[in-house]
């Protein structure tokens, strides 16, 4: 059942050309019925229409007089191998900022939700039904060698990034082929129509230089976009690699030359003449040098170091600066993800049991001075969390796919177990091991015994940050109690990220951001077609065909209220599968920065920090 294939094709045209006509103005919907009859649309407004009209002198939220120059020095946790962006995912350690020396053909405004105005295109253009979306590159776009930007070179990097990357290629899925259209136009054709946010999420695509990657490096090897390189890549963003030491630091230099300085969605942005990365392979490490003043700016993930380590002279004389902002455009969800591929955690009562004895109150209290508030949604923090009983249009949605969900999803709404008082405790620990019994294991002298092979049950935790034994450790004692044993295992990034490539763990933590208007991207999050695809983001291993269903209604919804419904059903789906513990979250972005910097007096409203894109060297004020 797909929510846009109720209607024929002319009631959908209808409906949609009807809605234009409400809407008045530069709507989404004022195309013809075939790329040959396009009117072009200088932004893409997924609702409504875009805030800022054809033309504007530049975004309310930035300062456009903001002076430019200054050097900014950050840290990385980790190492990096590889500047090819293409198969970052699957092959070594991309370098952080890597994509500064890139630009895309749209890019967003951070004052509206899922609104993006043209960067390397000046323009787009897209069919009634979303069965094609066209784009008109501007003239004067240029790679920092001179040579212009072509379709071509969109064409190139839209294909070579489908076949390297299991993100893009989910991602983009619906795309059947991309063909240039006219001398500065591409324009994509999709396989079925319906899919609402193609004209946006295709904008997002970084254009990469064909004719550079088709030629040979200094050393007259042919280049390969397969595979990782350490050669200094060319792009036709603000900043171009200047220099780099693999795997140490990596220095970014502002393209006094770059082809958009001036347009308006650029207009005070960009700022720093330089920006160099230093990576640290010890958390401790990099926090002394920010300390030390050898960083300019942290962002602060970790509640406890928030809360006690930040009593040092250059905080108290105010040459350090602490700053919150408010978080108001992600959806989070970090937890504990078990890998369903292997056999213990396939049983969804094993998965109950270890959500019911997380101990998150006791951790909270000792290890995160009460910062935290407890996840109970894939999209908490915002109006997609399911945190009502099913609403009647969810349970219409839901009823078709009642064989192969959770009952409770139409009755009940998920609450995370709550470990506050010990009577609590032992509660859910007697209904633990009811479970765990039901499911065929034994407990006998301390330890619990799997039903297949009468071994004690074991879990392996991999990690990469020697932070995580804090957490890690409680939560063993919790298990402990059950008779499991709990195995942390806290690697280098490099072997991390190689372990996880081939799904070798238990239990991981991970983290998914969920934008305000959920789409595509849920593919490879939690679809079964990512499942099994290395480098994926469904990093479990989901293979639900209810969650398969649910994704597509999310990206073909034709209104908000359909994505809200279908979003809902999702969640309450995907938390009643236990496919996960979910952990904890904060609702701002906690910064602190040596004080050399800058910010506009009203921030976007959904853009954080905003850091570095809009600031800019305080020493350089008038």
């Amino acid at each position: 059942m797909r929510t846009l294939c109720n209607y024929s094709r002319f009631y959908r045209v209808l409906i949609v050309f009807l809605s234009w006509i409400l809407l008045i103005s530069e709507g989404p919907c004022t195309h013809g019925d075939s790329p040959s009859s396009k009117v072009w649309l200088h932004g893409f407004a997924l609702l409504g229409t875009p805030k800022y009209p054809k033309g504007f002198s530049h975004f309310d939220y930035v300062n456009p007089e903001a002076p430019k120059g200054g050097d900014l020095r950050l840290g990385a946790f980790g190492t990096f191998d590889n500047l090819n962006i293409f198969p970052s995912e699957i092959k070594g350690n991309i370098e952080v900022g890597i994509g500064r020396i890139y630009d895309t053909l749209l890019t967003p405004s951070l004052d509206e939700v899922s609104v993006s105005y043209g960067l390397l295109a000046e323009a787009l253009a897209y069919a009634p039904d979303f069965s094609w979306v066209s784009y008109r590159l501007r003239p004067e776009a240029r790679f920092q060698d001179g040579h212009a930007v072509t379709p071509e070179d969109v064409i190139f990097s839209f294909q070579s990034f489908v076949a390297n990357s299991p993100t893009y290629s989910s991602y983009w899925r619906d795309v059947a082929r991309v063909e240039k259209t006219g001398d500065r136009e591409v324009t994509f054709f999709m396989a079925k129509p319906g899919n609402h946010e193609l004209p946006q999420i295709l904008g997002q695509l970084m254009v990469l230089p064909k004719h550079w990657w088709e030629g040979k490096n200094a050393e007259g090897k042919q280049r390969d976009v397969r595979s990782t390189i350490s050669e200094i890549p060319l792009g036709s963003g603000p900043y171009i690699l200047e220099s780099m030491d693999i795997g140490r630091s990596a220095t970014y230099r502002r393209d006094p030359t770059y082809w958009a300085r001036d347009l308006n969605v650029n207009r005070g942005s960009h700022n720093f003449d330089r920006i160099r990365t230093d990576y640290y392979r010890d958390m401790n490490a990099l926090f002394e040098a920010f300390k030390a003043g050898q960083i300019d700016f942290r962002q602060e993930n970790i509640a406890k170091m928030w809360a006690t380590d930040y009593d040092f002279q250059a905080v108290r004389d105010g040459r350090v600066v602490r700053e919150e902002f408010p978080v108001r455009d992600v959806g989070r969800m970090q937890a504990f993800a078990f890998n369903l591929r292997r056999e213990p955690f396939k049983d969804i009562r094993v998965r109950q049991a270890l959500n019911l004895v997380f101990n998150f109150e006791d951790m909270n209290k000792t290890l995160f001075y009460g910062a935290y508030s407890r996840i109970n949604s894939y999209f908490f923090g915002t109006e997609l969390a399911a945190r009502e009983t099913a609403s009647k249009e969810e349970k219409n949605l839901l009823s078709s796919l009642k064989a192969s969900v959770p009952p409770e999803v139409f009755s009940q709404v998920y609450v995370p177990s709550v470990n506050t008082t010990q009577e609590e405790v032992r509660t859910h620990l007697k209904e633990a091991l009811t479970l765990l019994e039901d499911a065929g294991y034994v407990f006998r002298n301390g330890q619990l015994l799997s039903p297949s092979t009468g071994k004690p049950f074991e879990i392996e935790y991999l990690g990469r940050q020697s932070v995580d034994s804090r957490f890690i450790l409680s939560f063993k004692k919790d298990l402990e109690r059950l008779g499991i044993k709990l195995i942390p295992r806290l690697v280098d990034d490099s072997q991390y990220q190689s372990r996880m490539r081939v799904f070798d763990f238990d239990m991981t933590m991970t983290l998914w951001a969920q934008s305000l208007s959920p789409g595509n991207e849920l593919r490879n999050y939690f679809g079964s077609a990512a499942a099994d695809q290395e480098g994926t983001r469904n990093v479990g291993g989901i293979k639900n065909p209810a969650v398969d269903m649910l994704i597509e209604h999310i990206i073909r919804a034709p209104t908000r209220g359909d994505l809200v419904t279908a979003v809902h059903s999702l969640d309450r789906v995907m938390l009643w599968n236990y496919y996960v513990i979910p952990l904890w979250s904060s609702k701002t972005d906690r910064t602190a920065r040596w004080d050399k910097f800058s910010h506009p007096e009203t921030m976007p409203f959904y853009g954080e920090s905003a850091f570095p894109q809009i600031w800019w060297s305080k020493n350089l004020e008038p």
